[in-house]
């Protein structure tokens, strides 16, 4: 088998981690904006820390194993699509890190809300529909797709 074979494999291995990482985070994320009892929503969102762990897998195995190929087949960084998929990769971790911190906090509220009495929690609410966080969520998601397209089409 090639090397150019190997490298491919394994970065598209971390690609498909990536996004199921995401998929994973974002789907609990919004399940648990759908509840009420902080039993229910930390029941989700302990779960999220697998789907993050994915993404972190992920994200490491694309970049890691992306910059391998992109020298070996001789493109280094100078085309532009290389460039701008690095850029959006490092914008697309920034952005979800953001988003997920305050996940993370929900999350252990949810936890101390549920041995406390389970009774929903203006705080919990606030924290699950932060519009800024679920912004920056969202917008990590879309730099995905871009990462994603450029890969496919490489412009040049």
């Amino acid at each position: 088998m090639a090397l150019t074979h190997v490298l491919l494999f394994f970065h598209l291995l971390g690609a498909v981690s990536f996004f199921a990482g995401a998929a994973v985070v974002g789907t609990l994320q919004h399940a648990a904006i759908r509840r009420e009892r902080p039993s229910e929503i930390h029941a989700l969102l302990r779960l999220a820390p697998v789907g993050a762990a994915l993404v972190g897998l992920g994200a490491l195995l694309t970049v890691v194993f992306g910059i391998a190929l992109a020298q070996h087949a001789g493109f280094g960084f100078s085309p532009a699509w290389i460039q701008a998929a690095l850029g959006l990769w490092v914008a697309s971790m920034a952005f979800g890190a953001y988003g997920g911190r305050t996940a993370r906090k929900a999350r252990h509220l949810a936890a101390r809300l549920a041995a406390e009495g389970d009774a929903p929690s203006p705080e919990l609410r606030g924290l699950l529909s932060a519009r800024l966080p679920l912004g920056a969520s969202y917008a990590s998601g879309l730099m995905l797709v871009a990462i994603l397209a450029l890969m496919v089409w490489q412009p040049t």
